[in-house]
């Protein structure tokens, strides 16, 4: 679950207090090249203002119009249960609608008629929680579980289990000038950034341009990365250069669930790190693996910039549970076609 979807929901929910008919729909299966997967969210309320995409825009026109027709009907005709609509089933109306390769999508329309679930939902992911949501298209009830990394959109065509979970966060020790360039490529991808540096010649200003949307914590690193806690929606990346600040936080790191731990610095200055980790604090090899370092993709990245570049490609790779050599036979055959 992206943000972006969480930002439907609370679109949902302002509109419902506004006094707003709306229906949500979610993509729940996908054939061929479809540009939305499945769990993407589109709301339309009943003047047709949309929050959201199904299809980075093949489909929404048509499905606005027919949505905000069903919901300006008289109450009493307006659905009050979850259906189930498609568009691209043949490569005629696949053409019309613009769906490349033929794609098909497959979409439940969910009539938004309380936001009881809403409320929980936006309180659990903020406070960075896992949360599945199965709902009974036979009579539009939900239920709200604790959902964990790894979890999928489910579907069966009698219900339907969609996912939604906290902003990715990243956490970066060190306010130095390659911070600042990472933390701006973050924001832009829609991370939380928080940034740590205890060191007193950063004590007053983190930024030499501030950063309003980057929020700073307090203290020293590890007592920082212990008390986020960083979970499985947390980067964290030490970029401080000195060992007293950068180790310390590593040791927490490469313990928590963090699903990405890095750290700036040579392949000797890891070896070096990696030995001083394992032998005074005694992380074992399976954590020591963990840690990405030199941190970044390898694409001869020179200046601040293209190294914030290298580690936040390497940040959506890991994310997004792309192999290494996966990424890498997808780039080769890019190669061979262009």
């Amino acid at each position: 679950m992206e943000s972006l979807d969480l930002r439907v929901l609370e679109d949902v929910k302002a509109w419902r207090m506004a006094g707003h008919a709306v229906t949500l729909v979610t993509v729940v299966e996908t054939w061929g090249s479809a540009p939305r997967p499945p769990g993407a969210l589109l709301a339309v309320r009943d003047d047709g203002v949309v929050s959201g995409s199904v299809s980075g825009g093949c489909v929404e026109d048509d499905l606005i119009a027919r949505t905000k027709a069903a919901l300006n009907q008289p109450a009493e005709e307006r659905a009050s249960k979850p259906s189930m609509m498609a568009y691209g089933v043949s490569k005629e109306e696949a053409a019309r609608f613009g769906l490349p390769c033929g794609g098909t999508l497959r979409l439940v329309q969910e009539p938004v008629l309380h936001t009881g679930w809403i409320d929980e939902v936006l309180h659990r992911t903020a406070s960075h929680q896992l949360v599945s949501r199965t709902l009974t298209l036979a009579n539009g009830e939900s239920v709200l579980r604790p959902a964990v990394r790894g979890q999928t959109m489910q579907f069966d065509g009698l219900t339907l289990t969609t996912l939604f979970g906290p902003r990715w966060r990243l956490l970066l020790i060190g306010a130095g000038q390659l911070s600042y360039a990472v933390a701006a490529m973050a924001t832009a991808l829609d991370f939380e950034v928080l940034v740590c540096d205890p060191r007193e010649e950063y004590a007053h200003n983190l930024f030499d341009q501030p950063m309003p949307q980057v929020r700073r914590l307090q203290g020293m690193p590890d007592d920082v990365v212990r008390d986020l806690p960083a979970d499985a929606h947390t980067a964290i990346v030490a970029l401080t250069h000195d060992p007293k600040l950068d180790d310390m936080a590593l040791l927490e790191a490469l313990g928590s669930p963090a699903f990405y731990v890095g750290a700036l610095g040579s392949r000797r200055n890891q070896e070096a790190r990696k030995k001083r980790l394992a032998e005074h604090f005694d992380l074992t090899p399976m954590q020591l693996d963990r840690l990405h370092g030199p941190v970044g993709l390898r694409i001869g990245a020179r200046t601040p910039a293209e190294i914030a570049v290298s580690i936040v490609a390497e940040i959506i790779q890991v994310k997004n549970r792309v192999s290494p050599q996966a990424a890498a036979t997808t780039v080769d055959s890019a190669r061979a076609t262009s």
